[in-house]
């Protein structure tokens, strides 16, 4: 599995914005997170970030409308956990 070995730490955090530094994971996750939280309207900026293509280190950012940073990102990442296990159910 991808995200055995996944930490997540909060670099920034105020009542609008979340920044997360993530190591041991790569875009793979990151991407839909962060298409996902795009196409929210409480969603301002969304984006995933590294220092280069081979970082081990990512960052996600978030920036909300209204309501909580955290409550959105939950929000999306229950979102895509849904949309994969349907996606599953269609090899069934």
């Amino acid at each position: 599995m991808v995200c055995e070995n996944m930490d997540m730490k909060t670099v920034r955090k105020t009542k609008t914005e979340l920044e997360l530094e993530i190591t041991g994971e790569d875009e793979t996750i990151l991407h839909p997170i962060t298409h996902i939280l795009l196409q929210n309207n409480q969603v301002e900026y969304a984006a995933c970030m590294a220092d280069s293509p081979l970082a081990t280190k990512k960052r996600l950012f978030i920036r909300v409308k209204k309501g909580s940073p955290e409550d959105v990102l939950k929000k999306a990442v229950k979102y895509l956990e849904d949309e994969i296990k349907q996606f599953g159910k269609n090899f069934e």
